[in-house]
């Protein structure tokens, strides 16, 4: 199971939309406090829609504590930063892995990237634009982790598998 870890979360919207990218691809997600929202917001669930009893959430009061319940995220992680010095593309992702993301305005602490510097992923972008929007940079990093992973559990073909073309004419 891969892990996604959005620390500090300001935008309910945004977790909302992570929150159905988890559900649908049985992501664990966990949320790190201080949050500029409560989850039970309407603007959280709404996001999220129907999808909330597929979602496996954890919520931890800081990152140690995240840490002290969960050891080996610290073997295999991967931070999310513009900051960066490569690209996500060079990551090798393994299932079990865990997928750090900061909080919208600021990103992750300095602190934090400069612990795990080897670990830090950024996605390419043009020079003078900041940043991608948060939900969508998930998005793009948790499929790349689920490809390499094998896409383990979804569904591989959609219900055109078994139709052809001209049998639908």
């Amino acid at each position: 199971m891969i892990h996604i870890v959005l620390v500090e979360p300001e935008i309910p919207q945004n977790t909302g939309n992570i929150s159905r990218t988890c559900a649908a691809t049985g992501i664990k997600l966990h949320l790190i406090r201080p949050m500029g929202f409560e989850i039970t917001e309407s603007r959280v669930r709404r996001a999220g829609l129907d999808y909330w009893p597929l979602l496996q959430l954890e919520i931890h009061d800081d990152l140690d504590a995240l840490f002290r319940a969960y050891p080996q995220a610290a073997v295999d992680l991967w931070l999310a930063t513009t900051k960066a010095p490569r690209t996500y593309a060079e990551a090798q992702f393994r299932d079990g892995c865990w997928l750090f993301f900061g909080k919208e305005t600021a990103g992750l602490p300095q602190w934090f990237r400069m612990k795990h510097y080897e670990r830090c992923i950024r996605i390419p972008m043009r020079e003078e634009a900041r940043s991608l929007n948060l939900s969508n940079s998930v998005a793009i990093l948790a499929y790349e982790a689920l490809r390499q992973t094998g896409f383990s559990g979804l569904l591989g073909q959609g219900e055109m598998k078994d139709m052809s073309p001209s049998s639908h004419l």
